[in-house]
Order: C-alpha cells, then sequence, then structure tokens
C-alpha cells in the first residue's frame, strides 16, 4: 500500500515566543502556543512537527520539556504519535477557524470577548476601591470587633465540624444552629413568630433580596420601590426581568396613595422597602401608613419585601416592630448580621412563611447549595456564648458617641450649606445641599473622598437629591477630614 505524501514542510516552529522569565511554565507556554498554531490554521492537520530534540534546541529548552508538552497535546488529542515517522497535528481535528493568530500577548488575558454577554452598567454598585477616604452608606467600624472572639468561635465550628462530619454538602437553608439562633433573636427581640424552619441563610442581606426576587416575580411583573432607595435591590429586581415602578416618599415614608394607584395601573407583584430606618433618608415609615400597605397587600395579592438592614441601632427610643411580626404571610423579611458581626462574614437571612422558604432554598441551591458552614457555625457560637450581644452593647456605646460627634461636626463644617437631621437610629446621614450636588460631587472626588452618588439612590428624575453619609467606621479625626473635604468642594 502506498501511503499518503507526509507533510514535512522545511521549518516549523512557534508563531509565538517562549519566555522563561514569565510564570507560566515553559512547558504549558509550549502547549498554548501550539494549540494557537493549530486553532488559526497556521498548523493544519496531518503536518508533522519537529522531532522533540530539534524543538529543543530551536526554542533553546530541555528536550524534556518538549516531549512533555507532546505527551499532553496527544493525550488531549491536539497531537497523534506517528511512531518512527514523529509527532503530527491530529488527522481528526476539524478544519482550522482560518482566523488570524490572537494579536493580544500570549501571557495576558484579552480585554474583549468573541461571544455575547451582559455588560455591567456605567455605574458599578460597589464603591470601588482606591486611596482616598470613603464615606460609606453606613457600614460598621470592622476596627472594633475582637479578632480573638472570631478566631476562636471558628476553633469552636471546626472542632465542631469535625466530631459531626459537618464538612460535607448540607442543608440550602443554612446552618442548622444558627438558623435556630437567628428564629430565637426575631422571636424575642422583634416579634416574629417563626421557628428554624421559617428561616434561610443567605451570603448577607443583599443576596437574601435577590433570592426573594427569584421566588416572586417573572419577566414583565412590576415591582414597586420608593423614588430614593437601595439601588442594588432595585438593580437585582430588573436583572429578572420586573418593571420598576418609583413612588412617591415624604418624610414619613413611602406614599401609600402612590402604591395604590400604581396597584391599579400595573401587576405588581412586590413592594420593597425599608421601613424601619428608611434607605437612603432614615426616616421610619409611621404605623398608619404600615397597616395601609398591608391592607393594599391583601388586596392586591403582592409581597412586601420588609429590608431590615440595621434593626440592631437605635438611640433615641424603643425600634418600632417589623411588619413581619404581625403579618408574617404577607412579608418576605430579610435581615443581616453583617452590620452587628462584620461585612466580610457575609451573614444574612430570609424570613418567610415555610412554603417560600422552601422555594428560596432551591433558588440557594442553583448559585450557594454549600453555603459557608463553618462562618455560619461560628456566628452561632458567638450568639450562644453571648459575646455577640455583648459586643453589639459596647459598639452601641461607641456609635452612638460617633453619631453625637459627627452631627456636632457636620454642624460645624457643613451647616449653612446642607439640610439634615439626627437619624434617631441607623449609623448614616441624609444630607441634601443648597448648591448643585452634582457639581459638589465632582470637586469632592476630585480631592480624594469616595462616596456613593446620589444619583444611586434615585428611581426618578424628580426624586430629592442627597448624599448618604456614614458615621459608624469613621473614628472623629476621619469624619472631620471628610466632612471638611465635603465643605470645601461646596463652598
Amino acid at each position: 500500500m502506498v501511503e499518503g505524501p507526509m507533510l514535512r514542510p522545511w521549518q516549523v516552529g512557534l508563531s509565538e515566543r517562549i519566555d522563561p522569565a514569565r510564570e507560566t511554565p515553559i512547558y504549558m507556554q509550549i502547549i498554548q502556543a501550539l494549540i494557537r498554531d493549530i486553532d488559526s490554521g497556521r498548523l493544519t492537520s496531518g503536518t508533522y512537527l519537529p522531532s522533540s530534540r530539534e524543538l529543543a534546541t530551536t526554542l533553546g529548552v530541555n528536550r524534556k520539556t518538549v516531549v512533555l508538552a507532546y505527551e499532553d497535546l496527544i493525550a488531549q488529542g491536539w497531537l497523534s504519535s506517528a511512531g518512527t515517522r514523529g509527532t503530527m497535528v491530529s488527522e481528526s481535528l476539524p478544519e482550522p477557524s482560518g482566523r488570524k493568530p490572537e494579536t493580544t500577548a500570549p501571557h495576558l488575558v484579552p480585554a474583549g470577548a468573541d461571544y455575547r454577554f451582559a455588560p455591567p452598567p456605567p455605574r458599578p454598585l460597589a464603591l470601588p476601591a482606591g486611596p482616598g477616604l470613603k464615606l460609606d452608606e453606613g457600614a460598621p467600624d470592622g476596627r472594633l470587633f475582637p479578632a480573638e472572639l472570631l478566631a476562636r468561635a471558628y476553633r469552636s465550628a471546626v472542632a465542631k465540624a469535625t466530631r459531626t462530619n459537618g464538612f460535607q454538602y448540607r442543608d440550602p437553608r443554612g446552618s442548622p444552629a444558627l438558623r435556630e439562633n437567628v428564629s430565637a433573636m426575631l422571636k424575642s427581640q422583634r416579634g416574629l413568630s417563626v421557628t428554624a424552619d421559617n428561616i434561610c441563610i443567605t451570603r448577607g442581606s443583599q443576596n437574601g433580596i435577590f433570592v426573594s426576587a427569584q421566588v416572586l416575580v417573572r419577566p414583565g411583573d412590576a415591582v414597586i420601590v420608593e423614588a430614593l432607595t437601595y439601588e442594588p435591590a432595585v438593580a437585582a429586581f430588573r436583572a429578572l426581568g420586573a418593571k420598576v415602578v418609583p413612588v412617591g416618599l415624604d418624610d414619613e415614608g413611602i406614599v401609600i396613595d402612590d402604591v395604590e394607584a400604581a396597584c391599579r395601573t400595573h401587576r405588581v407583584r412586590a413592594v420593597f422597602v425599608t421601613p424601619h430606618h428608611q434607605f437612603p433618608t432614615t426616616v421610619s415609615l409611621r404605623p398608619e401608613r404600615r397597616l395601609r400597605l398591608l391592607e393594599l397587600a391583601r388586596q392586591f395579592g403582592f409581597a412586601i419585601v420588609e429590608d431590615d438592614y440595621d434593626h440592631e441601632f437605635h438611640f433615641e427610643s424603643q425600634p418600632l416592630l417589623p411588619m413581619a411580626g404581625y403579618a408574617p404571610s404577607h412579608v418576605i423579611y430579610v435581615g443581616s448580621l453583617s452590620k452587628l458581626m462584620l461585612p466580610a462574614l457575609r451573614i444574612g437571612y430570609v424570613a418567610a412563611p415555610v412554603s417560600v422558604i422552601e422555594a428560596i432554598a432551591h433558588s440557594v441551591s442553583l448559585t450557594d447549595g454549600m453555603g459557608n458552614t463553618l462562618t455560619e457555625d461560628a456566628a452561632a457560637e458567638l450568639i450562644e456564648s453571648g459575646e455577640l450581644r455583648r459586643h453589639a452593647r459596647k459598639v452601641r456605646q461607641v456609635y452612638a458617641q460617633r453619631r453625637h460627634s459627627f452631627a456636632a461636626e457636620v454642624e460645624r463644617s457643613l451647616g449653612g450649606l446642607v439640610e439634615y437631621r439626627v437619624p434617631d437610629g441607623g449609623l448614616a446621614f441624609w444630607l441634601r445641599f443648597r448648591g448643585d450636588l452634582d457639581a459638589i460631587e465632582a470637586r469632592a472626588q476630585a480631592m480624594g473622598l469616595r462616596f456613593a452618588s446620589s444619583r444611586s439612590f434615585m428611581t426618578r428624575d424628580d426624586a430629592v437629591q442627597g448624599l448618604r453619609i456614614g458615621f459608624a467606621s469613621l473614628t472623629e479625626q476621619e469624619a472631620r477630614a471628610g466632612l471638611s473635604a465635603l465643605a470645601r468642594a461646596a463652598g
């Protein structure tokens, strides 16, 4: 039998330079270069490659390195061994794409992609990292949490997991111990009639909002939000195809007449509210409006998503009980331990009827089925030992003092430039500037301040502009520096 001609050009090398100084191992550089040459059509099926000795000499590398690369590519199906005749590009590969080789340096990830994807919005939801002073929207001061307490709780969680085989996949609703502790806390401190079966642990309150939205809305459904609200929640509803319907907001919270009007013109599936300390304005939703909102929920059959993101911090009087405490069948209650502990721990929770929790647990299992058992059990240990309660008592005193000092500094630095009131609770102030706030923000950012844009809170153009500035995470010196810079930008 006469064999077909062997494709053995005078010289076959690589189109890319092999660089020993790169972090990528040399044999992997050779593999990647050969694959790219095959994909681009430079090396076609049946093309014989140089012997391992020849290529090693050409590249100035050890022959064993080339042998390792060839063997790996043969195992993957890119190359095939022709015995004593050598190594060639596999004849079973499809026709090459014919495109030119990538112009991006092989050790760099390209900036673009050759497929469709959903790009991020022009304004990121989270403040980017960088130099300068960050003025957050009401975060706690992680420097106040004793590191040894957390380390001890983690050691206890690891020991427990070792004894109970707790390193395995688990219930998507979360750690049983933490669910029991959260349900006990909600029952005793917030008036919710719940058990562990009504609780699903999430990766923070934002994750709780998103998974709640997943079980509530379908594309085309309407979700009512306030004219000023929490942008990540709005983004979550929109990502799921919901039509976001903004309604009015005043000094007593969401405007109920606007809610009713929206319900008569849209297929409303949910109303998102932050009734305890409205985000971003800090006002509390008055009892009569809460009752009217619940009546509308009964009448039109929508769910109320109640985001109670910082219930623990109230400084003037007893906080109002959550709406979920007296209307559990109409409310999905979202909370967080991140403000009380550490934001980096990412512990939130959802409280709802058992059937809803089962649906949410299924949603969780699609993206986060394993959860974070060790962190959740460590949090449960901190609650059970009483350490979290003692820590909360201490930081509440610190934050009360910082709130007082921050108010004095606002008056000293910005007194004639802003309208504000000292919030009864929460960890942030709402500042309404008398000048052109867009211009003020631009000048402040040029000075090195990083903060959430006033536009990030607005769901409609006629909403009141303002800045939400957190005080809890700032020392008095940091607060003075930040507010002084804002004053210079506004002056």
